[in-house]
């Protein structure tokens, strides 16, 4: 409430200009436009600068450039498929395989209390990226969702990308 006499105050702007990267990137969703980001990034061969955090024979982990908590890996297979079905057993077991090393990961360096591993298979799924398949391992902590997602639909990363990239990647190392 304001004093009265006191001009109306605009809305409250939180600053993120981290965000016009991916606003101004082009982004491929299934619309014309440039390849797809889970073929470019692997093919770009910089692994530190993608966070390619780890390359398997069938698939690979990468961090989320847009995450919801730190740490929230990707396992994704190199073919590009839009579903499951699509993938042949050795895809999808290397793709377990890897979620499984991930969560190993991410629990040795970050200790996190809890996670949250899915798929989100197409656009009414909340697939992002919905024409190449791809497993997200989100690490949870007690607490870690607070008023901010629910005022202001923002999130409050305590980390930086690069940070969390150097902690992660020497247990893909081995």
């Amino acid at each position: 409430m304001t004093a009265p006499g006191t001009p109306p105050r605009g809305p409250d702007i939180m600053w993120s200009p981290w965000r016009m990267a991916y606003i101004s990137a082009e982004h491929d969703h299934g619309f014309e436009g440039p390849s797809c980001v889970f073929c470019a990034l692997p093919a770009r061969d910089d692994d530190a600068r993608t966070y390619i955090l780890y390359r398997g024979v069938r698939a690979f982990v990468i961090m989320n450039l847009y995450p919801y908590n730190n740490g929230h890996l990707m396992m994704v297979p190199y073919a590009h498929v839009d579903s499951l079905g699509a993938l042949d057993e050795a895809t999808l077991t290397e793709m377990m395989t890897l979620a499984q090393r991930a969560q190993a990961v991410v629990s040795e360096a970050m200790r996190p209390q809890g996670f949250n591993i899915g798929i989100n298979q197409g656009r009414a799924a909340g697939a992002g990226i919905a024409d190449h398949v791809h497993m997200h391992l989100v690490p949870r902590w007690v607490g870690d969702t607070n008023f901010m997602p629910v005022l202001g639909d923002v999130r409050v990363m305590p980390q930086h990308l690069d940070e969390t990239y150097q902690l992660l990647r020497p247990g893909f190392a081995s």
